[in-house]
């Protein structure tokens, strides 16, 4: 059956390439957009300026400006305020997303949470980047510029990848070079052009 319009959500654990997988598909010339630069226009726009206050306080704000390092400090070390956070942002993050993708013939979204949200079933397709725990933990301690301990306190307060199945969804293991990962990322995009056929 071809389809003329798929969206893709690409996603994957803290520090698993996903990004990297996204610039591959980039470069082959497809649309792809990104959930965390979305949220970063929507914190920046204000729209989530009252929800966040009054779920965390006035103490995340300073001279009238979010403290973002102050709000990942409380949402990090608190599964139960991070899903706060989570049901304020991410349903309008995803409709700005799926707004954009509305023109496009393929789209392919960088969704970081897409397994805890439960919005897998909104995409025609899904990209799952796996990587090994230590590679993933090294990569967040160079990117972030954190402690190995608050890497890993960031892994474990996302969806478990080490222990789900994923064999409805392509699957990336990226534990190899990027010529490898450029190969992964190209027999998929192949597939989904067959769809659009």
């Amino acid at each position: 059956m071809t389809q003329n319009n798929l969206k893709i959500a690409v996603t994957g654990g803290i520090g698993s390439g996903k990004s990297e997988v996204c610039s591959i598909i980039k470069r082959a010339g497809f649309p792809v957009f990104s959930c965390d630069e979305i949220y970063f226009e929507l914190l920046n726009s204000g729209t989530f300026d009252n929800d966040l206050k009054n779920t965390f306080g006035e103490q995340i704000y300073i001279d009238g400006r979010l403290d973002k390092s102050k709000l990942s400090s409380i949402v990090f070390e608190n599964k139960v305020e991070l899903e706060k956070l989570n049901k304020i942002t991410h349903p309008k993050i995803l409709d700005c997303a799926l707004n954009r993708m509305k023109a496009q013939k393929v789209c392919f979204l960088e969704v970081p949470l897409l397994f805890e949200s439960g919005f897998e079933g909104l995409f025609d397709g899904v990209i799952v980047v796996l990587r090994h725990l230590n590679d993933r933990i090294e990569s967040v301690v160079k990117r972030s510029g954190i402690s190995t301990k608050e890497a890993i306190l960031r892994i474990k307060s996302q969806f478990d990848y080490e222990n789900n199945d994923f064999t409805k969804y392509y699957v990336i293991h990226n534990n190899s070079n990027l010529k490898y990962l450029s190969e992964c990322v190209e027999e998929i995009l192949k597939d989904v052009a067959e769809k659009l056929k």
